[in-house]
């Protein structure tokens, strides 16, 4: 062998930064994470996976399997928060459809990872891991009432309602994993918008500050929209409770 072809693997080779390896070896552990539980996950595979030693992975995360499991926690939970950021263009509840087709394809690219992470019980799980969670939960709300066109301070029941779909979008998650995946991801992102829509609507009829919103929104919404569309589909269903309305002149 030459010293010229000698020498070329060492040119090749490029040493990376502290940021790079911390970044290589984070990615190598939500690979892992991302299809099983992270109880499962040892640094040795992580360390296998990132193609490095068990004592670098240490080096960089002396505190071991949890302390890089916090990391790679608060890496995806950056990533999911993301999901939910959405220029403010275009009908709201398109917007919402389009956060939703990303946090469901973030769910199905971490399957087991996202059951394991929302259900809880994992020996890794700390206070901290929790609030790291519950952090993403608010971001979340936030992000859907500036959707909503409320730029003032939401009122309690405007919160709850938006915080409440977002635990009904959370559980609806974990059931479509459970389900294998069924319905098909945009059956089940129409169905978590028509929620949403329902809920405001609801909570309108009993809240000042909701019907502000949802009376700004409207003007807003298409016919041929996911809004529209409902309106369509519940007119047919609710025509059956005409004699529940005021003057009616029927008792059953």
């Amino acid at each position: 062998m030459t010293p010229a072809a000698a020498a070329s693997p060492a040119r090749a080779y490029r040493r990376l930064s502290v940021e790079e390896r911390r970044a290589q070896l984070l990615g190598a552990a939500l690979t892992l994470f991302a299809h099983r539980a992270p109880d499962e996950v040892s640094l040795d595979e992580v360390a296998s996976v990132a193609g490095v030693s068990r004592p670098l992975v240490y080096r960089y995360f002396p505190g071991g399997r949890q302390q890089l499991y916090e990391a790679a926690l608060r890496s995806a939970a950056e990533e999911l928060v993301l999901c939910f950021a959405e220029p403010p263009a275009g009908p709201p509840t398109e917007r919402v459809a389009r956060v939703l087709d990303r946090y469901l394809a973030f769910v199905d690219e971490h399957d087991t990872g996202f059951s394991a992470l929302l259900r809880g019980g994992s020996v890794v799980e700390t206070s901290r891991t929790s609030a790291i969670v519950d952090e993403v939960r608010r971001a979340a709300a936030e992000e859907i009432l500036r959707h909503l066109g409320e730029r003032s301070e939401p009122g309690p029941r405007l919160r709850m309602m938006v915080r409440t779909w977002i635990a009904a979008v959370e559980a609806a998650s974990l059931i479509w994993l459970d389900e294998g995946k069924r319905p098909a991801p945009d059956e089940l992102r129409d169905w978590l918008v028509d929620q949403l829509m329902v809920l405001l609507a609801v909570t309108a009829s009993s809240d000042a500050q909701t019907a502000e919103v949802v009376a700004a929104l409207l003007p807003l919404e298409r016919a041929d929209g996911p809004a529209g569309r409902l309106a369509g589909r519940l007119v047919p269903v609710l025509g059956g409770a005409d004699h529940l309305l005021p003057g009616s002149g029927r008792t059953g």
